[in-house]
């Protein structure tokens, strides 16, 4: 039969963008990263264990590509609703359950704790293989001492909502843990440990991802006191004596527990970027990406990105016509005080983008723009982002919707949702962070 599909064009921009995020995601999928990495089967035995959005495809990844007649077995934590479908044929050899994020539930922390027991009785001729992706830190929960599982959830709400940003949020974490900041490999001694890891942080910063449980952290407890400070956020007495005194410090740089661990990126924001690039070129677009790092207030990153936009489309820029301009990295949410009555918005880093650029914009004829978390999930809701066109505001306000409104409120899952603009996938398997894609015709 042949193929009805229309071709990608500027006449469908929402088809266009979509199509770009898509092959984004596509590059970063486990079983297309994997193989190239995986040690050969040790003397003694393989143990995998991990966490992460991306745990349960990593897991069948590595289920598909080891050898057969070689025993491996272990424990892998992701997110709810975030296991793939197990392939027809495929053995089960790794367990995967499934736990809270972003806030950490008793699961993740029995998940933790089942993982730390597996690390237990390990020899130098035995194989931990970990396999770590973005959303660890939540789903590995294992509090100091002193801290129980209510206390750490409060913590983590009150980051979320701070405005902190993950290098900050994940230093709290590993000084608030026993499992995180390179503990979990410490624990693993004297085995070798082999960390496999997809980054969804900026600058690839493998002792940032998933609060980094199997790297030496060169962050310190007074570090994490300060962040703690500046935004706020309480802990136990008990427990700021102890970040005081240095006592909840995690294995720094040299420590002879990690000598000799390897770890390897096997899908990055970058790689995701120029992927998507290439796809833009193939139908003839000019294409920008301006970086993988790129952090900041959501809100005011969506400004930014209207900004550049403007000036392509008025000739004004370096950026020639028509052309789509690329971006990752991970940015932040400062959540309003809520008003008294007040309806909770909803919502997350991307949508929040897409309200600050749909805003600026103004109903600029001639630029459409796609924002979306690449794990398929934009907060805590079921969408992934959003989508803005020249006529967003023009259809908001039909159906009597201010940006303005929705900006104070946090809730731009509100806003897209009634206009059909939100960009909906469900869990995606992988993560490496906010893929941003701005057409310009």
């Amino acid at each position: 039969m042949p193929n009805t599909t229309p071709p990608l064009s500027l006449n469908d921009p929402r088809a266009l963008l979509r199509h770009l995020f898509d092959v984004a995601v596509q590059r970063a999928l486990p079983l297309h990263n994997t193989a190239a990495f995986l040690p050969p089967p040790p003397k003694g035995r393989t143990v995998v264990i991990g966490a992460g959005k991306a745990g349960g495809a990593m897991a069948q990844a590595v289920e598909a590509l080891w050898p057969a007649d070689a025993p491996i077995s272990g424990l892998v934590v992701t997110r709810y609703d975030h296991t793939p479908p197990r392939p027809a044929g495929l053995k089960n050899r790794i367990e995967v359950v499934e736990a809270s994020h972003p806030v950490p539930d008793a699961a993740g922390l029995a998940a933790a704790q089942r993982i730390l027991q597996l690390t237990q009785g390990l020899t130098a001729d035995d194989l931990v293989l970990c396999l770590i992706s973005g959303g660890g830190s939540s789903l590995l929960t294992l509090p100091a001492e002193g801290l129980t599982l209510e206390d750490k959830q409060r913590i983590n709400r009150e980051l979320l909502n701070s405005g902190a940003n993950i290098l900050e949020m994940n230093t709290v974490r590993k000084h608030l843990s026993r499992i995180k900041g390179g503990r979990l490999a410490a624990g693993c001694a004297p085995a070798r440990v082999v960390t496999i890891t997809i980054s969804d942080v900026p600058g690839d910063d493998v002792s940032v991802i998933a609060s980094g449980p199997t790297v030496a952290d060169a962050t310190s407890c007074a570090d994490a006191l300060d962040i703690l400070q500046r935004y706020g956020i309480d802990v136990p007495p008990a427990v700021r004596t102890q970040l005081e005194r240095g006592e909840l410090e995690t294995p720094k740089p040299g420590d002879a527990r990690l000598i000799g661990h390897e770890v390897h990126l096997i899908a990055t924001p970058q790689q995701s970027l120029e992927a998507a690039a290439a796809a833009a070129r193939a139908i003839g677009l000019n294409t920008y990406v301006l970086s993988d790092e790129i952090e900041g207030e959501s809100r005011e990153v969506g400004k930014v990105h209207a900004a550049l936009a403007r000036s392509a489309a008025l000739g004004r820029s370096d950026f020639k016509t028509p052309c789509v301009i690329l971006s990752g990295g991970e940015t932040t949410v400062t959540v309003r005080p809520r008003v008294e009555g007040q309806a909770k918005g909803k919502g997350g880093r991307a949508g929040e983008f897409c309200l600050g650029m749909a805003q600026a914009l103004n109903g600029m004829a001639q630029v459409w723009a796609l924002a979306a978390d690449t794990d398929g999930i934009d907060g805590m809701e079921d969408n992934a982002g959003a989508l803005v066109a020249p006529d967003t505001l023009a259809r908001a306000a039909a159906q009597g919707l201010k940006v303005t409104d929705h900006l104070a409120r946090n809730d731009a899952h509100g806003y897209f949702q009634p206009l059909g603009d939100l960009v909906v996938t469900g869990p995606t398997h992988t993560n490496v962070n906010d893929f941003r894609a701005v057409l310009v015709i």
